[in-house]
């Protein structure tokens, strides 16, 4: 892995985590025997970077367990979020398939425990597996609905209906299949994706839960209605 400290915390992933990665389900005979043969798993402490801008792709990465943000940081030194990535979901397919420098960075918010497939053995899956192929396609087809979604979030006025699709864009089944109904997420760390501050997302999901929408639970948030999520409006 890029980052020398996860690079040297690489392990075996155990049976539980493995049953964590839903594009293992897709491989069949030596295409599955080869992808569990180079899955490794690090555990990443917070702040950590598990993708640096211009550093070399080296894996295929996803995240079992925490939870982590891409960004990138403006000439004025300011940070920007693109995305959240919670549990369950892979990323960079496209800086792969390209083998290109990354052109974001992925850091750790919380203590997760990240996973990569090298770049190698994911080209090899590309040209083995239908399964697999069909699969690395329906995720770039939704990234690319979630980068547009996030276009529009961005040009929102009300703090409300920016909270609401950003907590939406975490829920994406196709792309996050482990997170389902609940969200494990602070706060704090909300305020950090969402790029308000942490009193004024307290407010949003305020307003969210008494529109029926979420209910905030002891260390996450519970999505009751998505699609009506997916849709709060700016002013």
């Amino acid at each position: 892995m890029p980052h020398t400290a996860l690079h040297a915390r690489r392990r075996v992933p155990t049976a539980e985590e493995l049953g964590g990665i839903p594009w293992l389900a897709v491989l069949e005979g030596p295409a599955r025997v080869r992808a569990v043969a180079a899955l490794v798993v690090s555990d990443a402490e917070p702040g950590d970077f598990i993708c640096r801008i211009g550093r070399p792709v080296t894996y295929w990465f996803g995240l079992v367990e925490g939870l982590l943000k891409m960004g990138n940081d403006s000439r004025e030194g300011d940070t920007m979020t693109f995305a959240g990535l919670p549990p369950g979901g892979w990323f960079g397919e496209g800086t792969v398939l390209k083998r290109e420098t990354y052109r974001y960075n992925i850091q750790a918010l919380r203590r997760s425990v990240v996973a990569g497939l090298p770049a190698d053995d994911f080209h090899w899956l590309l040209d083995h597996s239908i399964g697999f192929n069909r699969f690395v396609m329906n995720q770039l087809n939704e990234r690319l609905a979630q980068f547009i979604a996030a276009l529009e979030t961005d040009r929102l006025n009300s703090p409300d209906a920016r909270v609401a699709r950003s907590l939406a864009a975490l829920f994406n089944p196709v792309l996050y299949p482990g997170v389902r109904d609940v969200l494990r997420i602070t706060q704090q760390e909300l305020a950090y994706l969402v790029g308000l501050s942490r009193q004024r997302v307290n407010q949003a999901l305020a307003v969210l839960q008494a529109q029926g929408l979420i209910r905030v639970e002891y260390g996450g948030v519970r999505v009751l209605q998505l699609q009506a999520l997916r849709q709060v409006q700016g002013l």
